[in-house]
């Protein structure tokens, strides 16, 4: 590809950047001494400035240590957004432990496995969900339990459990400082297990502390250091969330505004009263900021920033957003194993619709044809590699898929992709998902972006089912916008003036809603088990 990204970054955008040698808990000693008395952290209608953050994520590496814990040793939160989830993140990674996200709303085997796999013994996790860890303890190797109400109240499980409130409240914030360096392990980020059995991505903190100064030399051109407000609604045992939201807004200075679930108007709320400047966000929240009923009782122009990931953002809800904010929503990508961004289009600068933009800072990009294994040239589609600080070191315990994805330091992405002459690149499919009907390849993305356009079709996706006579055939599951009715005949009809014959769905099924990530991803493979 010989680059060809570079001629499209701003013109204040460096190619390559220079990295400091610290952890990322530095981030936070940082900006503890640069802005004290600056809110870090606003959760409900509680305030916790960064130098407060400082001294309790002390307390809590203090409590961790005089309970045995030490460097290299796997701390698990669960928890949804909330200060205690950023306490026990900084807290552990002060002492050298390993963070192990974990989704609250895993059910009790998905949990074991987690912890089991990642070998955890500390677990910092909210009341209401401590049932679910208390059914599989005795199955894990878990020795400290910390449990903590969201609003700070004790705690009082009947268990050997400690309070997180207490802990905050008691312990010395003196702790014996271990040698963290880059190339120490800082997360076990799973995946998600949209696509099998849940992973344990190894994170060092040159990973994450790289990926937040290669984002921010892309999307952070607009951010008012120590003086801004980050929408927080992503959640953080997501990636995502972990490095946009957390890190980044660590590193730069300036509050994140927490929210345990996504509430359309919580967050709306949020934006006019705050004038808050940043949000992350994925379409599906963008969907329904768009479609809220009341939304013209609040001002969001104040918003700057905007960027959507994990999911392709269809451009009616890009224009909509627009119209409403006047802000220009910036498509980006990342996954798990990159930290997770590796490209977007440029804030400020040229977007083009539908694609991911371009690689960040210090990130080199492959495309390989999925059959030949040749490297593809412009407007040619094959999988996505790609390299830089920000790629994982591999899979915890797991050589075998590490060699699957890793091979000389380039990450296999598993997704299909195009590359223009400007070196912007548009997502065709996963891989997995490319559907063989009768010899033809058939991408979802590009029947779904048909769907999207029907005015009756709220949201929709497309996948693969076995089929005798064509070995697999499109199936389109659709929820339709409120009080609308359609028909399978009308959809099809439909998408016959607008697709090739063999593109056009055969088979249409009206739900009341997709099965998704937490992160808003649809879960393509539920679908396609089903």
């Amino acid at each position: 590809m010989e680059k060809l990204w570079f001629k499209n970054y701003l013109p204040d955008t460096r190619h390559h950047l220079i990295y400091p040698e610290g952890p990322v808990f530095q981030f936070l000693i940082d900006s503890a001494r640069q802005y004290p008395e600056n809110d870090a952290i606003i959760f409900a209608d509680r305030h916790i400035t960064f130098s407060q953050l400082d001294l309790i994520t002390n307390r809590f590496a203090r409590f961790l240590q005089d309970k045995g814990v030490r460097k290299g040793d796997r701390v698990a939160i669960l928890a949804p957004n909330c200060h205690q989830n950023v306490i026990g993140f900084f807290g552990a990674l002060k002492i050298g432990a390993i963070v192990v996200q974990n989704n609250p709303m895993y059910v009790e085997r998905e949990l074991e496995h987690q912890l089991n796999d990642s070998g955890s013994e500390t677990i910092v996790c909210l009341s209401d969900l401590y049932p679910k860890i208390k059914n599989i303890r005795a199955n894990t190797r878990l020795r400290n339990m910390v449990t903590f109400n969201l609003d700070g109240s004790p705690v009082s499980t009947g268990d050997d459990t400690v309070d997180l409130q207490a802990v905050i409240n008691d312990y010395s914030s003196e702790y014996r400082q271990e040698s963290v360096v880059p190339e120490d392990l800082a997360l076990l980020q799973y995946t998600g297990g949209t696509t099998g059995v849940s992973k344990g991505c190894m994170l060092t903190h040159r990973n994450l502390v790289a990926n937040v100064l290669q984002t921010v030399e892309v999307v952070g051109k607009n951010y008012r250091r120590g003086d801004d407000y980050v929408i927080g609604v992503l959640p953080l045992f997501h990636v995502y969330g972990l490095t946009c939201i957390m890190n980044m807004s660590v590193y730069m200075g300036v509050a994140m505004i927490l929210f345990p679930r996504f509430e359309p108007k919580m967050v709306i709320e949020a934006i006019h009263r705050y004038k808050v400047g940043v949000f992350f966000a994925s379409p599906t929240m963008l969907i329904a900021i768009n479609s809220y009923k009341e939304i013209g009782n609040y001002d969001l122009r104040c918003l700057h920033t905007c960027i959507s990931g994990s999911a392709p953002l269809p451009n009616e809800v890009k224009t909509a957003f627009f119209k409403l904010t006047g802000v220009e929503v910036v498509e980006a990508y990342g996954l798990s194993e990159a930290s997770p961004v590796t490209h977007s289009n440029p804030v400020n600068g040229k977007v083009k619709i539908g694609s991911i933009g371009l690689p960040v800072s210090d990130t080199d990009m492959r495309v390989i044809d999925i059959n030949s294994g040749a490297e593809c040239s412009v407007k040619q589609t094959g999988e996505l590699w790609v390299k830089g600080p920000q790629v994982m070191k591999g899979y915890w315990n797991k050589p075998e898929e590490t060699a699957n994805v890793l091979e000389d330091d380039w990450l296999k992405t598993g997704d299909v992709i195009e590359v223009d002459e400007e070196g912007y690149v548009y997502i065709v499919s996963r891989k997995k998902d490319v559907i063989i009907a009768g010899g033809y390849n058939i991408y979802p993305v590009e029947v779904e972006d048909v769907l999207f356009t029907h005015p009756k079709i709220q949201e929709s996706v497309v996948v693969g089912i076995p089929d005798a006579y064509r070995g697999e055939t499109v199936k389109a599951v659709i929820v339709l916008k409120e009080s609308e009715t359609a028909t399978t005949e009308e959809i099809i009809s439909y998408c016959r003036t607008k697709l090739a014959a063999y593109k056009v769905p055969r088979k249409v099924e009206f739900r009341r809603e997709l099965p998704k990530s937490a992160v808003g991803k649809v879960l393509r493979r539920v679908l396609r088990e089903e």
